[in-house]
C-alpha cells in the first residue's frame, strides 16, 4: 500500500487533487460514524420498493430547460405532471 501525500501543505492550503485522491475518497455514509452522520444531519436513502419511472434522455431548446429549472426543485416532477395531462388529460 502505498503512502499518500498530505491534503495540505504547512500552511493549512489544501493542495490540488488529483484523480488518484479522488479514487480514495468514501461517501459519508461509508467513511464518518453512525452517531456522527446523524449530528451533521447525513441522510441515508432507503431502497426503491419497486421502480417507478424510467429513465430517459430527451433534447430541450435551452431557453425552455432554463425556464423549467427557474421553478425551483421538482421541475422534472412538474414536466412530467405537464407531458401527463398534455397526452393523456390527467392530472
Amino acid at each position: 500500500m502505498s503512502k499518500r501525500a498530505p491534503l495540505t501543505d504547512a500552511n493549512g492550503e489544501v493542495r490540488a487533487l488529483t484523480a488518484e485522491d479522488m479514487a480514495q475518497f468514501r461517501p459519508a455514509s461509508q467513511a464518518l460514524p453512525v452517531d456522527l452522520q446523524e449530528t451533521l444531519g447525513v441522510r441515508r436513502r432507503g431502497s426503491q420498493k419497486a421502480p417507478t419511472k424510467v429513465s430517459t434522455t430527451i433534447r430541450l431548446d435551452a431557453d425552455l430547460l432554463e425556464a423549467l429549472k427557474a421553478t425551483g426543485e421538482g421541475w422534472q416532477t412538474r414536466v412530467n405532471a405537464l407531458v401527463r395531462r398534455e397526452l393523456m388529460g390527467k392530472a
